[in-house]
Parts: structure tokens; sequence; C-alpha cells
């Protein structure tokens, strides 16, 4: 299992789904970004750049714990991330569901390429 492509692969992953938000306020629709939209799209890529590294390397140490990790990192960031939407919340006045909307977008599309990622390694394994 080899880390540096997963990672090379989420970064760029991540400047891909960065491009819509950048064009929105060119093409009209700036009503559709959260005012410090991008303290949400940081702070969930970075921690979602943390689950992903933890994952492999744990994978890469002991590959018994791989599962086990994988369950635990995700149930982390998902507390996490629940908690930083609270406290963005509380902190920012915002339209709630241009806020949902943001949120959403960038959470589940860092979970779908942290599901694919992983399980993509977790199947290499297999192979070997």
């Amino acid at each position: 299992m080899k880390i540096l492509p997963t990672l090379l692969s989420y970064l760029l992953f991540t400047v891909i789904i960065a491009i819509p938000p950048l064009l929105l306020p060119y093409a009209g629709y700036a009503n559709l970004i959260t005012p410090k939209f991008w303290l949400l799209f940081f702070f969930l890529s970075g921690i979602t750049f943390l689950t992903i590294t933890s994952i492999l390397l744990v994978g890469q140490i002991k590959k018994e714990l791989y599962a086990q990790m994988f369950l635990a990192a995700t149930t982390v960031k998902l507390l996490a991330c629940m908690f930083f939407a609270l406290v963005f919340l509380l902190k920012n006045a915002v339209n709630k569901y241009v806020f949902v909307a943001d949120f959403f977008y960038i959470y589940f599309l860092n979970m779908a390429f942290e599901i694919y990622g992983l399980l993509r390694n977790l199947r290499n394994q297999k192979i070997r």
C-alpha cells in the first residue's frame, strides 16, 4: 500500500472541488457561497487529509487494524465536523440553507473520496 499516490490524488481532488466555489461569484451566484466558506472548506479538507493519512499509516504498520482505524477515524471526523458546524453557526450569521448546501457539498465529496481511496487500497492488499 503506497501512501504518496493516495495523498497526491487527494490533493488533486481537493483542487478540483475548489474550482466550482471559486467560479460561482464570477458567474453571478455569489449568494450561494457562505461567508467564510474557505474556512469551512479548508477545515473539512484538512481533517479529511489527516484522516486519510492516519488510516494509511496504521494500515502500513499493522494491516490487521486497518478496518478498525477506518471506522474510528471516520467517527472522529464526523464528530469533529459536526462540532465545527455547530460553532460556525453560533459564531456567524449565515443563511442556514446555503450553509447546509455548502457543508454537504464539501463533506460528502470528501467522504466519497475517502471511501473510494481507502477501499481501493484495501482491495489492492487482497490481490497481493
